[in-house]
């Protein structure tokens, strides 16, 4: 049976391990950062949550489906996401249509995240999932879901564009050191792109809180120190993980 159980986790979870943090950092942040009266994490963040969830689930799946009916021979390849595709997307309305009754500003918050969504459905379509501007895309609704959360807890939304540039500089920056750790290793063009936004991003984050450059110091010394060094992938995942809990941290106590 619990064999039986992993084996369905595989089947329906994607395997884009590094989106977690993605998705679960910026919303964290936005459910956590109120601190006024009457403000903070509500109820109704929780199926939120399961619907911004699922509904990543479901657009991975979909996405799958579209590319290996383009590109596989074998009929049976783009079958094994329908039903991942169906049962996610019907978690996700039923988390988070009933929450329009009482946000229904989440419409509008869905409808600035669906160019991003259509463009990653574009390159997975295209098997160019791995293209750079489409791992840029998919960085954007994420960032965004601070905005959203913050809304969503009573907090103003004048207080959240700074954490949430924060958490763009942080993640933007993951796309392309990640790939001069694995895909694009030994790439000197790869290399000085992720180094130069790297350090580009250290005055930038002191713009938003002197503090913050600090964590982002540290994100400079791992994209200029740790290509070349022969890092194991579950390593590069570890110090991504890490350096995700880092940002949440900075956000909690400088904003």
């Amino acid at each position: 049976m619990a064999k039986k159980k992993r084996g369905v986790l595989r089947t329906w979870l994607p395997n884009q391990h590094g989106a977690w943090a993605m998705l679960a950092v910026p919303f964290a942040a936005g459910v956590f950062l109120p601190d006024g009266p009457g403000q903070g994490p509500r109820w109704a963040h929780l199926p939120l949550f399961a619907a911004w969830l699922t509904g990543y689930i479901a657009a991975f799946h979909v996405q799958q489906w579209l590319r290996l009916r383009r590109i596989s021979r074998n009929p049976r390849a783009p079958r094994r996401h329908v039903r991942p595709a169906l049962g996610s997307t019907a978690l996700c309305a039923a988390c988070g249509v009933p929450l329009l009754f009482g946000y229904p500003w989440l419409l509008l918050a869905a409808a600035c995240a669906a160019p991003f969504v259509a463009l990653n459905t574009w390159y997975a379509r295209r098997n160019r999932e791995r293209a750079l501007l489409n791992g840029l895309a998919a960085v954007v609704p994420a960032c965004g879901m601070l905005l959203v959360t913050l809304r969503m807890g009573g907090g103003d939304l004048t207080d959240g564009w700074r954490p949430a540039l924060a958490c763009l500089l942080f993640f933007v920056g993951t796309v392309p050191y990640v790939k001069t750790m694995i895909r694009e290793r030994g790439s000197r063009a790869y290399y000085g792109a992720s180094v130069t936004y790297h350090a580009l991003a250290v005055p930038a984050a002191y713009a938003l809180n002197p503090w913050l450059a600090v964590p982002f110091a540290a994100y400079l010394a791992r994209a200029a120190l740790l290509p070349g060094k022969g890092v194991k992938v579950p390593v590069v995942g570890a110090v991504e993980v890490v350096g995700a809990a880092l940002l949440l941290t900075a956000l909690l106590l400088l904003f």
